[in-house]
């Protein structure tokens, strides 16, 4: 490995990856998490990524939660 290497020649590149993705703050009960979390260690890839993907497919789905208030 050099001590130092010259940078002067290399041609500036732009982030395609800026503006591809937008982060939020969001609030999961720890039981998804967990669950998130041991699919990951299933399938190699990051929870956070495995969150994205399903709720990618459900928007793309356009699936409605059904929800039904039990007094």
């Amino acid at each position: 490995m050099k001590k130092e290497y010259n940078f002067s020649k290399m041609k500036e590149l732009k982030n395609p990856y800026t503006g591809k993705k937008q982060a939020v703050g969001i609030n999961l009960s720890p039981q998804v998490v967990d669950y998130f979390k041991a699919l990951a260690d299933e399938t190699g890839l990051p929870y956070q990524k495995l969150i994205d993907l399903y709720l990618l497919d459900c928007a793309k789905k356009r699936k409605r939660l059904k929800l039904e208030w039990v007094a």
